[in-house]
């Protein structure tokens, strides 16, 4: 099957493209966006891959779902376009940056600039009806993200993986900790970020390890 992605990631997914669950579930999203109203815009799907090309992976975040409201979803996890309201966790992401890093917090909750400096912002499900929050959970894209965390896992070294609440852990269970970094916490949303993700320090840490690794420190 061809799907238009970077070619990076193109050369290391086709495997996966071409078996028949990822068939199905094209086909799935195909018919939703003839039909309804969905997030983020068909051209972003596969926004996270396109702005982090394979080979330039540092970082990793897994979340969850696209955001479900009118132009929130850019394609990458926690973030949303220039000029939407930030969201609570992207805030208190934010917050736990100026606290660790004396960042102050950005005005923008568009994280492409993340993204740029190779930082995979992985949502588990690429896709979601409008207003329907995990609606195209359970279609194939979770085997399908799985199968990307494998293959950062395996063919890239000394990669971080932010891990953040039970869900992002559970998807995480398939990353080789033997030779990335592996950070765990609660997940920055107001219901749990004062239970262990304000004070975790997990930019700092990140960073320190890119750079005993050789590599450029992530300007968050």
């Amino acid at each position: 099957m061809d799907v238009t992605i970077d070619k990076s990631w193109k050369t290391k997914l086709q495997e996966e493209f071409d078996k028949p669950y990822f068939q199905s579930l094209i086909s799935f999203i195909k018919e939703e966006y003839a039909s309804k109203e969905i997030f983020p815009p068909a051209s972003q799907i596969f926004n996270a891959f396109d702005r982090c090309k394979f080979d330039d992976i540092k970082v990793v975040i897994i979340g969850q779902d696209p955001y479900h409201d009118v132009n929130q979803a850019n394609g990458l996890s926690f973030s949303v376009n220039e000029g939407v309201k930030i969201p609570p966790s992207l805030r208190n992401i934010f917050k736990e940056i100026q606290n660790d890093l004396g960042i102050p917090p950005a005005s923008s909750g568009n994280l492409e600039r993340w993204a740029d400096q190779g930082v995979l912002l992985l949502n588990a499900t690429l896709t979601v009806e409008a207003h329907k929050a995990g609606a195209h959970q359970k279609k194939g894209w979770e085997e399908f993200t799985s199968a990307v965390i494998k293959k950062v896992s395996d063919d890239c070294e000394g990669v971080v993986f932010f891990l953040w609440g039970n869900y992002a852990q559970k998807k995480g269970e398939v990353i080789d900790s033997s030779k990335h970094f592996v950070l765990k916490s609660v997940h920055p949303s107001p219901l749990s970020a004062s239970r262990g993700f304000f004070g975790n320090h997990q930019f700092s840490q990140a960073n320190a390890y890119l750079v005993k690794q050789g590599k450029t420190e992530i300007q968050w």
